[in-house]
């Protein structure tokens, strides 16, 4: 199946930041929606089926480590992709260890995003 067609929820903080991914996500042929908080997007995981979450991982409230953490918990099965400014090897060991599947260093270029994306849906 590819990428064409996936449910991508899309969890930042920045409006800008969301839209701006969501349209690299829509151009993929993916079927992308925004969530502006860690909570928001638990409630929409709750109502929806999604085929990746990719979430950045500061934000207030609800950081992506406890947005991870909280996804595990009750979708222990849906890829992880985890988007942050920090380039700490202790903090990605940590992100793994916690169950992502990829991750991304901001800023990153949209051939970044869809290289973490194909390796988790490659195309059949």
């Amino acid at each position: 199946m590819g990428l064409v067609g996936r449910k991508v929820l899309v969890v930042d903080d920045m409006m800008a930041i969301r839209q701006v991914i969501m349209a690299h996500l829509k151009n993929a042929g993916c079927e992308p929606m925004g969530a502006g908080s860690g909570r928001v997007a638990l409630d929409f995981l709750g109502r929806e089926r999604f085929d990746l979450v990719l979430s950045d991982w500061n934000m207030p409230g609800m950081d992506g480590t406890q947005l991870v953490t909280a996804i595990r918990g009750k979708f222990p099965d849906i890829p992880i992709v985890m988007v942050t400014a920090e380039a700490d090897p202790q903090l990605l060991a940590a992100l793994r260890e916690l169950g992502i599947n990829g991750y991304l260093i901001k800023p990153f270029k949209p051939q970044a995003l869809l290289a973490v994306l194909q390796r988790i849906f490659p195309a059949r």
